[in-house]
């Protein structure tokens, strides 16, 4: 199977003996490295997965319904595109690239539950607790947080010293809790039913935490994941993933107005049914959408140091203002 870096280098010189659209070439390109870490990733979370046959086998079933249900894999793009762009290969980023992905389904598991969101729909399938029951669901987001710092310390292809292995740990640690994505959640949860009065800034915030810090771990763990990556470079790229996250949630607060139940493959309308602060309720439709695309100029800025090999990180940002669902 080749590495997402060589099938994007293959792919590229075909398009371009074709082609001489860059942006016909790129999106060409973008959607074969999307299809191959998909590819990669699945594979590599079914290794560590347990087996559904493995006891307690109900809760194991859940694990792998919610981790394997696919999705975009954007926070695993990330692990695996910034990652390559500095010369790590695919196979020694594979076990970051679960962890995240387990943490933020995790997250999606527990954020669907009734005392939660209270969704019943998630990637167009019936929630975990849905699916299964809420114990069961609730255990199953506990074990897939677990499995991934358990990954992280233990991968034997992540080939970094001990000490810069704790740092991935204490990356991922750190954006999954009070000071990151549970800590977004708990405000956002205090924030339902009042709409727009909540200020830019403190919605900002919200979703730097939320969202945005699972985002700027994945950037990081891929970063990390290069035993002579320098801090001057992480700088740069934990800004453009901060960028890129809070252009993530615009774009799904436009999503929740503009797109259908069927294209999400969740509840359309919810964050209006819930009466949510959102970037469109604060600085209207054209508003939030055109703050994405400053977000997007500005996490372009920051690649300015990587040729080539940092085009992926450029089509990720971009397919981050457009994507459809």
């Amino acid at each position: 199977m080749p590495t997402p870096s060589s099938l994007i280098a293959t792919v590229t010189d075909t398009i371009a003996a074709t082609s001489a659209d860059t942006a016909v070439n790129n999106s060409m390109a973008f959607k074969a490295l999307i299809s191959q870490c998909k590819a990669q990733i699945e594979s590599a979370l079914d290794r560590w997965l347990p087996a559904e046959d493995a006891k307690p086998e109900t809760l194991h079933r859940a694990m792998r319904y919610s981790a394997l249900a696919g999705g975009k894999y954007v926070r695993p793009l990330l692990v695996y595109s910034t990652g390559q762009a500095l010369g790590v290969t695919a196979e020694a980023l594979d076990g970051p690239a679960c962890a995240i992905e387990l943490i933020h389904s995790y997250s999606l598991v527990h954020d669907d539950l009734p005392a939660m969101d209270d969704d019943d729909l998630r990637r167009g399938k019936p929630t975990c607790h849905r699916a299964f029951d809420e114990a069961t669901a609730i255990l199953t987001g506990d074990a897939l947080q677990t499995l991934a710092f358990h990954i992280l310390a233990t991968d034997p292809a992540v080939c970094v010293p001990a000490g810069q292995r704790v740092r991935m740990i204490e990356t991922l640690a750190n954006a999954s809790g009070s000071l990151g994505m549970a800590g977004g959640q708990a405000i956002d949860l205090e924030a339902d039913g009042k709409g727009n009065s909540m200020t830019l800034e403190a919605l900002e915030y919200m979703h730097a935490q939320k969202t945005g810090a699972l985002i700027r771990a994945s950037v990081r763990l891929g970063a990390l994941s290069h035993a002579g990556v320098d801090e001057a470079m992480l700088a740069h790229l934990d800004r453009y993933a901060a960028n890129i996250g809070l252009a993530f949630q615009i774009r799904d607060d436009i999503l929740d107005i503009e797109a259908s139940t069927d294209t999400l493959g969740k509840s359309q309308g919810a964050d209006i049914a819930r009466n949510k602060p959102t970037y469109p309720a604060l600085l209207g439709l054209d508003g939030a959408k055109q703050k994405a695309l400053q977000l997007h100029e500005a996490a372009l800025e920051n690649l300015a140091t990587l040729g080539s090999e940092g085009d992926p990180l450029r089509w990720i940002s971009e397919y981050i203002v457009q994507r459809p669902n």
